[in-house]
């Protein structure tokens, strides 16, 4: 199996990234009743390996430039596979002590690695019990919902001091408003619908960031009208154009509301690990909530999501259901973590494996060049573009996210927006088929552009010149027609 994987790995940039199978494929190549009798390995690998795989999308080659990154590497595959063998149910402490010891070591090593304040940490510097402290989730979804849940019952306990009377939570709810920004991830719109509360989603300006004046302003409208702000979401690192809020704005308005502030970093979290990008992180010590996926740019297999809370009593006293079947340890010593608490689902995977496989055998040194590499094949990419003089960079490059699109004065004099816009999709859709790299597009405030996002394990810059000459190359088809 080791050779297996291994073998896919040196053979994937052989292979077309994008899938081109038609929908419903898989339905006329597999039969409809499970097997009655059981089947061999090597009958399952060979079904496998000839109607699986022609409907994978290769998010691990080098030629993968689309959404961000699904990062993963050999330590991380092992940690993982020890992880399947040992097959815990680590809920609590006494299920596998090993496994809730390990996550809570590994998440103060990442806290530290990316610069992390020391509240969000679970153990001082003397080893005593910190009030903060980190926990896996599975995505970034989840760990913004977690946030949620904890800002949610903090508000309800806050209004409830202020007023006894308010005793009706569910009532008071109904009044709670969170926000985020047209820029931030549209997870923050499911989070809401399952938290039970209203988001209002508010302007980005023209460098695509939420900043504290539009924050300030919606928030005393919604007081006005009797609304009750609990929940800001700052992103660092946007999805459209990796923009960076005014977080340290946003949280002084969050400060002073009393609201909840999570920051979310899921993908530029992980550029923290080198010192040089912190400066660009001011304000995020001052959050209540941070989330970073290293499933995205850190080299950890999928799927893992870190998130920091400041105060974890709050997290717990939320997420937390006593029965007698759970078995909880007597809590006597700051090195028990009944995890289970901190979490939506009681069940977890033993995920810390396989962040710590990585920052063993990476190291920090490996983690860093990493992260510097694709960001200087990034801006290699930014500087490329700029000197073909056909395309514009709509979005500074400050990660591994390069966002472009063809410019006005490219195409026909007095092209309009709508010609600028399909002339762009057409280059994506162009790109799409011809199937030798693969990116997206999207709209940002009316414009359609092009993202191409470099992050791959196993991107080389061969596979950056590729992108560049057939963005090029498609470009001229475009001109010409």
């Amino acid at each position: 199996m080791i050779d297996i994987i291994a073998d896919y790995y040196d053979n994937v940039d052989k292979l077309p990234p994008l899938s081109t199978v038609e929908p419903g494929y898989l339905y006329k190549l597999l039969p409809q009743e499970t097997p009655e009798e059981p089947e061999s390995f090597e009958a399952v690998k060979n079904d496998l390996e000839s109607k699986i795989i022609p409907g994978i999308t290769h998010w691990q080659s080098g030629s993968f430039f689309g959404w961000f990154p699904s990062s993963g590497s050999f330590p991380a595959i092992l940690g993982d596979m020890y992880s399947i063998m040992l097959n815990t149910v680590g809920f609590n402490w006494i299920c596998s002590p090993a496994a809730t010891e390990l996550e809570t070591i590994v998440m103060d090593w990442l806290g530290k690695l990316i610069g992390l304040d020391s509240r969000f940490l679970s153990f001082n510097e003397d080893m005593t019990e910190g009030t903060g402290g980190g926990v896996i989730q599975g995505s970034a979804t989840e760990a913004q919902i977690v946030a949620m849940c904890a800002a949610r019952e903090r508000m309800v306990r806050r209004c409830q001091l202020h007023d006894p009377s308010n005793t009706d939570a569910c009532l008071l709810q109904t009044k709670f408003v969170a926000y985020g920004s047209d820029q931030t991830h549209c997870a923050i719109l499911k989070d809401s619908r399952a938290v039970g509360c209203r988001v209002h989603i508010l302007e980005s300006d023209e460098h695509y960031r939420l900043t504290r004046c539009v924050l300030e302003a919606a928030v005393a409208k919604d007081k006005s009208m009797g609304l009750i702000p609990f929940y800001v979401c700052a992103t660092f690192g946007t999805t459209n154009t990796n923009a960076i809020d005014d977080i340290d704005g946003i949280a002084e308005v969050a400060a002073i509301e009393g609201m909840w502030l999570h920051v979310d970093a899921a993908y530029a979290g992980a550029a923290l690990v080198c010192p040089e990008f912190r400066s660009y992180a001011v304000g995020m010590k001052h959050a209540d909530s941070i989330s970073t996926t290293p499933h995205k740019w850190m080299l950890v297999n999928l799927n893992f999501t870190a998130l920091w809370v400041a105060d974890s009593a709050m997290l717990k006293c939320t997420m937390s259901m006593d029965k007698e079947y759970i078995q909880r340890t007597e809590n006597t010593t700051s090195f028990i973590r009944e995890y289970c608490d901190w979490q939506l689902p009681m069940t977890r995977r033993f995920r810390a494996l396989k962040l710590w496989f990585v920052l063993r055998m990476h190291g920090v040194s490996g983690v860093r060049k990493h992260i510097r590499t694709h960001v200087e094949y990034a801006k290699w990419l930014e500087q490329q573009l700029l000197a073909d003089g056909r395309f514009e960079i709509v979005a500074p490059v400050i990660f591994g996210l390069v966002v472009f699109r063809i410019k006005p004065q490219t195409l026909a004099k007095g092209a309009d927006t709508a010609v600028v816009n399909q002339a762009n999709q057409r280059l994506v859709e162009y790109i799409k088929n011809d199937g030798r790299v693969f990116l997206i597009g999207g709209e940002i405030k009316k414009i359609f552009v092009v993202r191409a996002a470099v992050g791959s394990t196993f991107v080389t810059k061969q596979n950056v010149e590729l992108l560049l000459n057939v963005i090029k190359e498609l470009t001229s088809r475009i001109v010409s027609e």
